[in-house]
């Protein structure tokens, strides 16, 4: 089974950059989008980021014009470039990768952002 394994968590001061990074055990043919998830404690999982093979990409209203997502579809990795971070930020990211047919969807184990003030 084809695992994603996601890296670049921490802890940062407000206006700060991180960048996550996703990356498959194993290059995937079948993918369609690959995308970024963030949930805070006792909040509704949220989508942040996603893009799709042709490289169109779709952002929350809360992180456009901060958040860069850039993936390499063949490679099945996915980086998340986090600027101006704020608070509100704060919370567990994970990625996710969709396939075409919908049965090798994956998520990673998640990594903690947390954005002091």
């Amino acid at each position: 089974q084809v695992q994603l394994v996601e890296s670049g968590g921490g802890l940062v001061q407000a206006g700060g950059s991180l960048r996550l990074s996703c990356a498959a055990s194993s290059s995937i043919s079948s993918v369609y989008t690959l995308e970024w998830y963030r949930q805070d404690s006792g909040k509704e999982r949220e989508l942040v980021a996603q893009i799709w093979t042709g490289g169109h990409t779709n952002y929350a209203d809360s992180v456009k014009g901060r958040f860069t997502i850039s993936g390499d579809f063949a490679k099945a990795t996915v980086d998340l470039q986090m600027n101006t971070l704020k608070p509100e930020d704060t919370g567990v990211y994970y990625c996710r990768l969709t396939t075409w047919n919908g049965r090798g969807d994956r998520w990673g184990q998640g990594t903690q952002v947390t954005v002091s003030s």
